[in-house]
């Protein structure tokens, strides 16, 4: 976690995850604790239509159309881009085709109903994993790319034939 943190050179967040970082984070205040430096210290960028003004230093409200806002973002130099959290936000980003690096924890628990990643209305990307790695813990972290539009193909399973995705099978 420390290591994917601190390659960074930005946060992007929505409005929730944005108040939540921000009422804990300037807390920690170790010079050790990389994660917290980098988050306290890196630019955050917070795409909300409802916050009027930010108190966390380096925080910047995306006014106007976020979706035009984060391509100018991604237009400049500056390093990776991440997106922590942000389920609302991370929709708009992947209806917009905005999001080049999936890295998704899968934690060994069922907690029950929540948020969907991919939601309604999601359109059809093509990924391909790039690296998993296993956590002591059991959580597995896997990591995956833009792999261009998605591609469909076929194969026949006894009589019947199956069309499915090549970009994951």
């Amino acid at each position: 976690m420390t290591e994917w943190t601190t390659r960074a050179g930005a946060f992007l967040l929505g409005r929730r995850t944005y108040e939540i970082f921000a009422g804990s984070w300037p807390n920690a205040t170790d010079p050790a604790d990389e994660i917290a430096t980098a988050l306290n210290t890196r630019p955050k960028f917070v795409a909300s239509r409802t916050l009027e003004a930010l108190e966390w230093s380096n925080s910047t409200l995306l006014k106007g159309d976020v979706v035009a806002e984060v391509a100018k973002l991604k237009a400049q130099d500056g390093g990776e881009i991440q997106v922590h959290g942000s389920g609302n936000l991370l929709q708009t980003l992947f209806r917009h085709d905005l999001i080049d690096t999936l890295r998704i924890w899968q934690f060994p628990v069922v907690v029950g109903g929540g948020k969907r990643l991919f939601g309604e209305g999601a359109t059809p990307r093509g990924f391909r994993l790039v690296d998993t790695q296993l956590a002591s813990t059991g959580a597995v972290l896997h990591v995956y790319e833009r792999a261009g539009d998605l591609r469909y193909g076929e194969a026949q399973v006894g009589q019947e034939w199956v069309v499915f995705d090549t970009a994951t099978a």
